[in-house]
């Protein structure tokens, strides 16, 4: 073999590229990697990049897939999950806010990354694992061939050509291969965002004197929580590094709030004072340790491919699709992504046509992209309406920890068989998590023009609703032979969620019977929907049962005589 030729060519050398160079080398040891990265030396601490935060999937994936543990706990920070203060009438008083946020730990762990750290020990260990890295390196073509491809990048200003068996593009928003073959995209979801870091520790359970509030909490876990404020159109986040620097954001629908009004840094600590008037006046004063400032304009993008094992490539990280960051999905889609071509890569390389599989992985894939895209789009008009987003935040979660999580955690997305039982039939338990998923994004939205109430003083924790705890719990389990078994009993349990939900906002505002026999595949607040023929069984009911309603009233804000 040529020195220059390599089984794998990774142009990108971010958090994708190299968790995928390691997730290589941890299962093949002597593959062959070469990692090309633009940056000229070590990522600065606080490095100014998307991914802050993680979740269940994809800590799953740096803890137990790419033996990180250890790594993460001890650099680090430990995160106490997702956190979020809604609007109230005094928003400069955060104990006025509806609170939702766990009040223990969870029992799956997740983290709050310092990119610029972590990026830093993944070079050092993939490096030590064996793979080329070469920094100052930019992409700039790729000849594909039958055998091997040649690919051509400049360092120092010298173009060289290297080949190898496999390119997998993780040059973020450069989007190498995605120019290239003219596979881009546009997503239907509209957002912007700006964000900066500070330096030092900023600690929300110091925004406010109100020592009951303090101390309704352990002291330290608002602190280890990933912060969302919100109101319509827009949240603002507050995120601790390990680095104990401090990242602020904020992200903002633009046809509610247009970007130039926060677009430069005095511009956003301005809009700050307008709608986060607690925000600013505790921000305002760390100007003077501002580290950087950085914008990004139409921040969601879709992707029209991912993989193709005939001509040996792949896209992983932002080089393919990027959501939205609300709920932290940054590092799950790598995770997923990752899992996928380092799959192929591993096949091919061991003599198997992975042409077929690649298929089945990439619609796999832009399926999973494209069942989020609701969670997002057009939302950002529910956030100023704490009611509402309880309910859809809790159903987002519990939807996330009873399937996507639970097959990832199982290694279902790289069996076939488990796919197609998922996934091929209409009525399978895949197409019902799609159809189920799509009733209950709509319902938010048709809720809206009659939800007007404010709620506030009140707090919500996840764990307040038994079905949650179960979901959260169950992360982790492996059910072997059992998981179809497991998947169709959660899916049950969010058919339950979603009539439950529906009997109560349908009795709200239409009057209906609160024990009234739903059918959640065909629900409608309007009475608008007409399902394709053949998709769903119009004769299916879900009657009442008394364990969920009792969890659903949990994130019922109006008073009981009302829903009795």
């Amino acid at each position: 073999m040529q020195a220059n030729h390599y089984d794998v060519i990774i142009p990108g050398g971010g958090l994708a590229g190299l968790t995928l160079s390691i997730q290589l080398k941890r299962a093949m040891p002597n593959i062959k990697i070469l990692v090309l990265e633009r940056r000229k030396s070590e990522a600065t601490i606080a490095a100014h990049k998307v991914g802050e935060s993680t979740v269940e999937l994809g800590s799953h994936y740096l803890r137990n897939v790419l033996g990180l543990k250890d790594y993460l706990e001890a650099h680090e920070l430990p995160k106490h999950g997702l956190r979020f203060f809604f609007r109230s009438r005094n928003k400069a008083d955060i104990t006025t806010r509806l609170e939702l946020g766990p009040r223990q730990w969870l029992p799956t762990p997740s983290h709050q990354l310092d990119r610029g750290t972590l990026e830093n020990y993944l070079l050092q260990h993939t490096r030590s694992l064996g793979t080329e890295v070469i920094l100052d390196a930019v992409a700039k073509d790729v000849a594909f061939g039958q055998e091997h491809h040649a690919f051509t990048y400049v360092q120092a200003k010298e173009e060289k050509t290297v080949t190898g068996r496999w390119v997998a593009d993780t040059t973020g928003r450069g989007s190498f291969l995605k120019r290239k073959l003219g596979f881009e995209k546009p997503m239907e979801h509209h957002v912007n965002a700006v964000w900066w870091r500070l330096k030092g520790v900023i600690d929300i359970d110091k925004w406010s004197d109100n020592k009951d509030w303090q101390n309704y909490l352990v002291s330290g876990l608002r602190y280890l929580s990933t912060v969302h404020f919100l109101d319509k159109g827009y949240w603002v986040w507050v995120i601790p590094l390990g680095s104990k620097n401090t990242s602020i954001g904020i992200v903002a629908d633009p046809a509610i709030h247009r970007f130039e009004d926060f677009n430069t840094y005095e511009n956003a600590m301005e809009w700050l004072k307008k709608n986060e008037p607690l925000c600013y006046n505790m921000l305002e004063p760390e100007t003077p340790n501002k580290l950087d400032f950085k914008i990004l304009k139409h921040f969601a993008h879709d992707s029209g491919r991912a993989y193709d094992g005939g001509e040996r490539w792949g896209v992983s990280g932002e080089a393919g699709a990027f959501l939205d960051p609300f709920y932290s999905p940054g590092t799950d889609f790598i995770s997923l992504s990752n899992t996928f071509l380092s799959d192929l890569i591993l096949r091919d390389l061991k003599g198997e046509d992975v042409q077929f599989r690649a298929e089945i992985y990439e619609r796999t894939y832009l399926t999973l992209v494209n069942r989020w895209i609701p969670i997002y789009q057009n939302k950002y008009n529910l956030m100023g309406n704490p009611q509402i987003m309880v309910n859809k935040i809790l159903w987002d979660w519990g939807l996330y920890w009873a399937v996507p999580c639970v097959l990832f955690t199982n290694n279902a997305f790289t069996d076939l068989r488990m796919l197609k039982q998922l996934f091929a039939a209409p009525d399978s338990l895949g197409q019902k998590f799609g159809k189920l998923h799509e009733r209950m994004q709509q319902l938010f939205l048709d809720w809206l023009p009659y939800q007007n109430e404010l709620f506030e003083n009140r707090y919500i924790d996840p764990f307040d609703l038994n079905v949650m705890q179960q979901f959260q719990r169950n992360i982790d389990t492996a059910y072997g032979d059992k998981l179809l078994e497991q998947i169709a009993v959660n899916i049950s349990l969010l058919e339950k969620i979603a009539a439950e939900v529906f009997r109560k906002v349908s009795a709200q505002v239409k009057g209906t019977p609160h024990d009234m026999p739903v059918n959640p595949y065909t629900m409608s607040l309007n009475g608008d929907y007409v399902p394709e023929p053949g998709t769903v069984d119009e004769s299916y009911n879900v009657p009442p049962d008394e364990a969920i309603r009792k969890d659903v009233e949990t994130m019922w804000f109006y008073p009981a005589k009302q829903t009795a």
